[in-house]
């Protein structure tokens, strides 16, 4: 048996292992259904269900806007972020936020945010790395340092989707300026992590750049805007002999040779359900490219399907290494708990070298 990080090293040198790793993150509520159905509530699940346990790093880039809880009621609750946009929750498990309003949508909002982002205090949690980073060593861990850029989180978090990609034509300096300022500050704290000893075995960051079909941008403008920023991310981690893992939703099938041209290393999460070919990706990048996910997640409720669809293509996606087992995104709440045991138990045999 392998540690995790001995299995992942050998998946990210697209080299065989004892098995392909496992990770995958479950809903809040599908952890709340798997302790009904069985798992003790103080358990943690991969140890549970005897998935890979990774660990992950992350800062603060906030522009750091005082949290504020503005109304509450019985079933809602509105709040403004550190970020400064206006949500409205659901209080149940699960549910999507809706995003009412934005503090940063122009010019002059942008430069008083960014002169927050670029100050401030508190962003790195040492507290936190002291008690768990030698835990993560002693344990093998594979351990991943959070950066936090680009399309996507700009959109989600900060400007909202229709602002952005108005702004990407009309004001397309400003956008430039916010996808390199949120790199910098990532750069900048975690440069302080890395040197005072604290060191990662990849960065990874979140840019869902497609949806259903296609992509929110054209390649023309992804080439001008962001896979100049994109590769500054990657070449910060290969010269500190680190690898690069991009999460990014919906079909991006038309931005891979971009990406595989700046150098990197892994992709996820390969969402099937969207248009992605993970098949087709292996026998493109297989040996340059570590794919991560790409089985179907609205299968996973359904045993017999999702045991089908593991037989079909694990076999060639882990050909050669340079493969991790996940989901084409998350585990929803729909997944119970026999059905995941099955999963990880048919993933363990099919998924052996």
């Amino acid at each position: 048996m392998m540690t995790v990080k001995e299995r992942f090293a050998r998946m990210y040198a697209h080299k065989e292992a004892d098995r392909v790793p496992i990770i995958d993150s479950p809903w809040a509520g599908t952890i709340r259904r798997w302790q009904k159905e069985g798992m003790p509530e103080n358990a943690d699940w991969r140890d549970f269900f005897g998935t890979d346990k990774t660990a992950s790093i992350g800062v603060d880039i906030t522009p750091q806007y005082p949290y504020q809880v503005l109304e509450e009621t019985e079933h809602t609750i509105t709040t403004k972020t550190n970020w400064g946009v206006t949500l409205r929750y659901v209080k149940e498990l699960d549910s999507t936020p809706e995003f009412l309003d934005y503090t940063v949508t122009t010019p002059d909002t942008w430069e008083e945010c960014k002169k927050r982002m670029l100050s401030g205090e508190n962003r790195i949690n040492w507290k936190y790395l002291e008690q768990y980073y030698p835990m993560w060593q002693a344990e093998g861990q594979w351990i991943t340092a959070g950066f936090w850029f680009g399309f996507d989180v700009t959109h989600s978090w900060m400007m909202g989707t229709e602002n952005l990609l108005i702004a990407m034509y009309e004001e397309p300096d400003m956008v430039v300026d916010m996808f390199n300022t949120y790199l910098d500050c990532c750069i900048h704290l975690f440069s302080q992590i890395w040197d005072a000893g604290y060191h990662f075995d990849c960065i990874s960051w979140p840019d869902d750049m497609g949806y259903k079909g296609t992509t929110f941008f054209s390649n023309e403008m992804y080439r001008k805007m962001l896979k100049p920023v994109h590769k500054r991310a990657i070449d910060w981690a290969h010269n500190r002999g680190i690898y690069a893992h991009m999460h990014s939703c919906g079909n991006i099938m038309s931005r891979v040779d971009d990406l595989m041209e700046i150098g990197l290393d892994a992709l996820n999460p390969l969402e099937v359900k969207a248009g992605m070919d993970p098949q087709g990706l292996k026998e493109k990048y297989g040996d340059k490219l570590v794919l991560h996910g790409g089985i179907n997640a609205v299968l996973w409720d359904d045993k017999e399907a999702i045991i089908e669809e593991i037989r079909r293509v694990i076999p060639a996606l882990k050909e050669n290494g340079g493969y991790i087992f996940s989901s084409d995104h998350s585990i929803p709440n729909s997944v119970s708990l026999e059905n995941f045991k099955a999963i990880v138990e048919e993933i363990k045999r099919i998924g052996a070298y």
